[in-house]
Order: C-alpha cells, then sequence, then structure tokens
C-alpha cells in the first residue's frame, strides 16, 4: 500500500494520524516486519495482522494523538500477553504526525509515487530499513467484456499496473480502478512493443482471430513473462496447432496459460473467473519476484565477498 499517500491525505483530513510498523518479529506472528496500519482519529487503513495484537495498537495509536508524543515502541508477546496462538513475539512503532510534519510527508509520498525506495534510520530510536512504496508488475489485459471487467475489478487492491486494450468504440466501463490504463486501440497488438520486462499478457478479447494474433504476439516476445488465453482444451489445442504452424518456439507455445484461473474452479460466472485469475496472478507474481530477489542476493553477496577479497 501507498503509506506517505494515505498519511498525506489524513493529515488534509483531519489534521492528524499515527502510523503503527511492525518492525521486528521472532517466532510465528500475523504479519512479517514491515506491515503498517495508519490510524487517524475515524478509523483505520491497512493492516498489522488483526485480532488482540492489532486492536491494541490502534487503541495506543489512538491514546498517543493525546500525548502528542512523537514516537513509541512496544513489544508485545503475543500468547501471554494478547492470548493470540501464534506464540511469537512482535515489535511495534508507533508515530505521530500532525500538520507541522506536512512538507515532509509531501516529499516521502512523492517519492513513494515514482517507486519503491528504502530509508535506513527514519524511525528515532531503532535503527531499520524500511521499504515504502509498491513494486507492481504490469499487465495487459485484451477485452472489455463481461470477464474483462470483472477481472479488472478484481486486481483493482491488487500489485498490478494493468494496461486495458480493446479495439472496439465505447467498450469500457465510464469509471475504473487508479491502477488502470485504458487503451482504445485501432492495431492493439502494436501495444505490446513497449511491454517492460516481466509483464504479463492476459487476452480475454470478443475475436478469437485478435485472440490467435495477439497471442502469438505476446509469445515472441522476449518482455513477456506469462501469457494466458481465455477458452477450453479444445481452444487451447486449437491454437497451439496454428502457433506451431507460425513459427512459434516450441517451449513458449507449451508455457501458455489456457484456460485461465487456478484449476478445480468450474464455474462460468465472469466475476468467478475473474477471482480464479486473479489469484493465479498473484501466484505468478510471487514466484516471479521471488527468483529476482534471490537473483540480487546472491548477486549482492558476491560483490560483497568480491570486495572482502579486493
Amino acid at each position: 500500500m501507498k503509506v506517505w499517500a494515505h498519511i498525506l491525505a489524513a493529515i488534509e483530513a483531519h489534521g492528524r494520524c499515527a502510523l503503527v510498523s511492525v518492525v521486528k518479529t521472532e517466532g510465528s506472528a500475523p504479519r512479517d516486519a514491515g506491515a503498517r496500519m495508519i490510524v487517524t482519529p475515524e478509523g483505520y487503513y491497512g493492516t498489522i495482522g488483526g485480532g488482540t495484537l492489532e486492536w491494541r495498537a490502534i487503541a495506543l495509536a489512538q491514546a498517543q494523538f493525546v500525548s502528542g508524543a512523537a514516537v513509541k515502541l512496544s513489544n508485545h508477546a503475543l500468547g501471554p500477553e494478547l492470548g493470540q496462538c501464534c506464540g511469537g513475539r512482535v515489535q511495534l512503532a508507533i508515530e505521530s504526525f500532525d500538520r507541522s510534519g506536512i512538507a515532509t510527508i509531501r516529499e516521502l509520498a512523492q517519492r513513494e509515487a515514482e517507486g519503491p525506495f528504502s530509508i535506513r534510520g527514519r524511525i528515532q530510536g531503532i535503527d531499520v530499513i524500511e521499504t515504502f512504496g509498491e513494486r507492481q508488475r504490469r499487465f495487459y489485459l485484451y477485452g472489455a467484456g463481461h470477464v474483462g471487467r470483472a477481472l479488472v475489478l478484481a486486481l483493482a487492491p491488487l500489485p498490478f499496473e494493468i494496461i486495458w486494450i480493446d479495439p472496439r468504440p465505447a467498450a469500457f466501463p465510464r469509471a475504473v480502478p487508479g491502477n488502470v490504463t485504458l487503451i482504445e486501440a485501432l492495431h492493439p497488438v502494436s501495444e505490446l512493443k513497449n511491454a517492460s520486462d516481466g509483464s504479463f499478457v492476459f487476452v480475454v478479447s470478443h475475436s478469437h482471430a485478435l485472440d490467435l494474433a495477439i497471442t502469438d504476439a505476446a509469445l515472441r516476445n522476449p518482455q513477456v513473462a506469462h501469457v494466458g488465453l481465455i477458452g477450453s482444451a479444445t481452444k487451447r489445442s486449437r491454437f497451439e496447432k496454428r502457433l506451431r504452424e507460425a513459427g512459434v518456439a516450441e517451449d513458449r507455445i507449451a508455457s501458455l496459460i489456457c484456460p485461465i484461473g487456478l484449476p478445480g474452479i468450474h464455474s462460468k460466472e465472469p466475476a468467478v473467473i475473474a477471482a480464479a485469475t486473479a489469484a493465479q496472478l498473484l501466484v505468478l507474481d510471487e514466484k516471479l519476484n521471488a527468483d529476482i530477489d534471490r537473483t540480487q542476493h546472491h548477486r549482492d553477496s558476491g560483490d560483497l565477498e568480491q570486495g572482502a577479497r579486493a
């Protein structure tokens, strides 16, 4: 979630708010370090895991509004203190903000809008590296029919930058979520030329001929990590034959996701297809992010080793 944008909005609306951050965990805990919740005089946004820990944190944050303390650290034994079955320990940082710090908050909100960034030592009294901003996967969605519309709504709160494409005039709804860019394209296939590394392309268009053209282009594009196509096993078999005849690489054809959605869910209701597909996309996204993080870790470790030898 975009933390500083919500803090800025809360300050502008209420004049004050508190940020509750999980800064350290030991053993089993409902959320990992880095989980955050913004508490305002009227409610809260985000979660540090729910349950008694979250209820206690909200009460502490609201009390801090009154006391005026800038930062408080608190440690909680989830089992003995709160009666939670997790059994671990959690350290929380509760920070109060008011209008006096709005210039810094605006600056951090702007940095957050530009992409993920890290800060060390921002919280007074604790040395921790914090990461803010969202890592969003670029997701090309072709087709603004019933399934496309349901999928856009299902993905609205999830970490995807959606490029929604349809060649038909007036195909899109009047209002769309904030993570969606609409493109009414006369030549929809050409939009893939700007695909960033690791993009996903899912095709749910109104035309099988268009489906085939987009699928062919997406599978040939090395920037595209995963390609999904709505349809049955029969449609997949026919598309595989045509893609093979067109010279698409065999490993890319084999990687095609068709039908879309997690297996075991058989309903053809658009909302159900969307829910199953959203879950599938999260699985694919997490796996790809884990691979990237693992590669980066090995690279960083190698750099450190080289530096030590030097």
